[in-house]
């Protein structure tokens, strides 16, 4: 099985790369554009391996991507590349327009004309899925939950691009009959993660003894998602998914952000101690615009259609996160020579978590 991956060096990208070469056997081609949040490093584990290959490419250059397609010939593309952090899209959202939109087009383009060409098995067993975010749908109440059917109702830049780019996804399944099927995740976390995200960078600055801003007062609400669950979901859903459906991808593990920071210092002092709480640490900090309440995935589908069930709660994989950040010096401490461990993207005096 071939599989071409965009955004492999990613933080999502590379667990799914890990999987399909190590777990899977798969021949795998990792595209990836290396900006500052894809790292090379993370690929370490499949480097030099027969059955996985590199291409440093952006999507946005339909040249490299249709020769990309016509020289590996991918019975499955998986499309991960994007620009993926909402701070930053707020004071640059035209990066996100750019990568999230024209770029997903660009793909979606260049599978259409490969697809084309093909014929008998190849065609008919071809997929492209289309990896995007709960985002797109919006801010929660206190009670339900996003599912498939759910509207879209984006509320920054990053969830407006990805909206964008699921529609093309799903207007190129229904216009020109591409096998294309889509996901939404919740919020990812785990090993490799770049730390300006909550939890690297929590569990890093906490380590080193520096302030853990918050944003407002951390009562926002996300549903997270173990990025190895959530690996082994994407490769059910192209596998087995519905051509032109939506599968929702959640953890079930409802934390407020406030919960999350104090679980991380909880789990530090337990294996660093200092004498002083680091829940001292913890500064709240104006909080950013169009910052959502709560996202919260139904993953019903997903679990009674394809039979999926995240391996990972909340508790045994914040715990192995840790651990993880803990023994892996060598992967984040380069970063942290150019990256400090401030918020990036943002307005001066708001530079929180979360």
């Amino acid at each position: 099985m071939r599989v071409l991956v965009t955004g492999g060096a990613g933080f999502i990208g590379s667990a799914l790369v890990r999987h399909l070469v190590l777990d899977k056997g798969y021949e795998v081609l990792t595209l990836d554009k290396l900006t500052y949040a894809g790292n090379l490093a993370s690929l370490r584990a499949v480097e030099g391996r027969n059955n996985h290959s590199f291409l440093k490419a952006d999507i946005c250059d339909a040249r490299a991507i249709h020769e990309a397609f016509a020289t590996f010939r991918p019975a499955r593309v998986m499309h991960l590349a994007a620009e993926s952090h909402v701070d930053r899209s707020i004071t640059g959202a035209a990066d996100f327009v750019q990568t999230n939109v024209i770029g997903s087009f660009t793909m979606l383009e260049a599978a259409r004309t490969y697809y084309a060409g093909l014929s008998g098995e190849e065609k008919q067993r071809f997929r492209f899925l289309h990896v995007s975010t709960d985002e797109v749908y919006g801010s929660l109440g206190d009670a339900g939950l996003f599912t498939e059917k759910s509207p879209y109702d984006p509320s920054s830049p990053y969830s407006a691009s990805k909206a964008a780019s699921d529609h093309l996804a799903k207007a190129w399944a229904r216009t020109y009959g591409m096998p294309v099927v889509v996901s939404n995740c919740s919020n990812n976390y785990g090993p490799y993660h770049f730390p300006e995200k909550l939890i690297p960078l929590t569990i890093l600055n906490a380590m080193d003894g520096k302030a853990l801003p918050v944003y407002g007062r951390g009562t926002n609400i996300r549903d997270w998602l173990y990025v190895e669950d959530h690996a082994r979901a994407l490769d059910l859903i192209i596998e087995r998914g519905r051509v032109g459906e939506t599968y929702n991808v959640g953890g079930r593990n409802e934390v407020k952000n406030i919960d999350v920071v104090r679980r991380i210092c909880s789990l530090l002092d337990q294996r660093l101690p200092t004498g002083t709480p680091r829940e001292e640490l913890i500064q709240f900090v104006t909080d950013r615009p169009g910052h959502d309440a709560r996202y919260a995935i139904d993953a019903t589908r997903l679990e009674t259609e394809l039979g999926w069930k995240a391996q990972e709660n909340f508790e045994t994989g914040i715990a192995r996160t840790v651990d993880w950040y803990m023994d892996n010096e060598w992967w984040w401490q380069p970063m942290r020579k150019n990256y400090a461990g401030e918020r990036l993207g943002l307005t001066s005096g708001n530079k929180g978590t979360g």
